[in-house]
């Protein structure tokens, strides 16, 4: 059976989404659509503004995530494609308020090369512009290219440094805070079916009913390797004990796990997965000092999950639970 999706047109689909959500939550945020990207709707006090984005089809990543206590603007492209710098600038403007920009960006060949123009661009406008790059994903680690690439770990960053921010941290400081988090944190995904780009009607591949693609990323693209399909408790920890080994995670350590679905898996498995998550750690001494579970990096509507941990301490168990109030993330 064909895939059937909620679609007017699938080149609109993005903008309209945009208008979607802003108009979802009007006290939150303010939505500008040429060039397209996302502003908080109160700025608030002068502070350093974070500002982050990339590809749509990742939501609630990043415009579900621009409010008090993370980002200050979220910068949308296309499906699976970078914003353009030109758009990237724009949100930078709108973002500023007086004490410089911190970008925060995943690390794709697309992003990384736009956000530089458009820090570049800044800086010619005379903004205090600075990039901390985000390269989470171990599965690819050590491959030919740009490297590891930015996954869900990215949550933590713009979480933990938008609360740093609210606090009056420095640029400086959270340039610092930023790199610290994402060099402590690793991430893998495990796909149990494929997405299917809007306006399409079949996923971007196809997997046997006993298979499950491993080391997937959140592009639609295939992962490093076919595994055996298995129970829930396999799963995840053929996704766990790599993560905790290039951690070096050892009896006592303490981490932040975010379980994340990656688009169309049910609270229900999420669930069962972070309580075997839970279970795996502590069987090697490591417990969970904070859980996020729930979709926040999606593919579209891959079937699958990925984790991450990230190593904790108590700063940064601080700043974790400062308060936020987002679009998709509030306490």
């Amino acid at each position: 059976m064909a895939v059937r999706q909620l679609v007017n047109d699938p080149d609109d689909l993005v903008a309209e989404a945009l208008r979607g959500l802003a108009a979802g939550h009007p006290s939150l945020v303010r939505h500008h659509a040429q060039p397209a990207y996302l502003v908080r709707a109160e700025p608030g006090e002068p502070k350093v503004a974070l500002v982050s984005g990339g590809g749509s089809g990742h939501e609630p990543l990043h415009t579900g995530f621009v409010g008090a206590g993370m980002l200050d603007a979220a910068v949308p492209g296309a499906v699976f494609a970078s914003p353009t710098a030109f758009q990237i600038r724009a949100a930078i403007r709108a973002a500023d308020r007086g004490r410089g920009v911190l970008l925060i960006v995943k690390n794709y060949t697309g992003d990384v090369l736009n956000f530089g123009i458009a820090a570049e661009l800044a800086a010619e406008d005379g903004l205090d512009v600075r990039t901390v790059l985000v390269d989470d994903d171990l599965a690819t680690e050590g491959t030919e290219g740009p490297g590891r690439r930015g996954t869900a770990a990215v949550v933590a960053v713009e979480k933990i440094c938008g609360a740093a921010a609210e606090r009056g941290a420095s640029l400086d400081e959270l340039v610092a805070l930023a790199t610290r988090v994402a060099g402590s944190a690793r991430t893998l995904a495990v796909a149990l079916a494929a997405c299917t780009h809007p306006g399409e009607s079949r996923p971007s591949f196809e997997l046997a009913d006993d298979e499950v693609e491993f080391g997937v990323g959140i592009h639609g693209e295939h992962g490093i390797e076919r595994r055996p399909f298995a129970p829930v408790r396999e799963l995840v920890a053929s996704l766990a004990a790599p993560i905790a080994a290039a951690l070096d995670l050892t009896a006592g350590d303490e981490v932040i796990a975010i379980v994340n679905g990656l688009g169309a898996t049910h609270g229900l498995e999420l669930a069962a997965a972070h309580r075997d998550l839970v279970a795996h750690l502590r069987g090697i001494g490591v417990e969970v000092a904070r859980a996020l579970v729930g979709s926040y990096v999606t593919a579209l509507d891959m079937r699958g999950c990925s984790i991450t941990l990230l190593r904790a301490a108590p700063d940064l168990l601080e700043l974790w639970d400062a308060p936020v109030r987002t679009p998709a993330l509030t306490w």
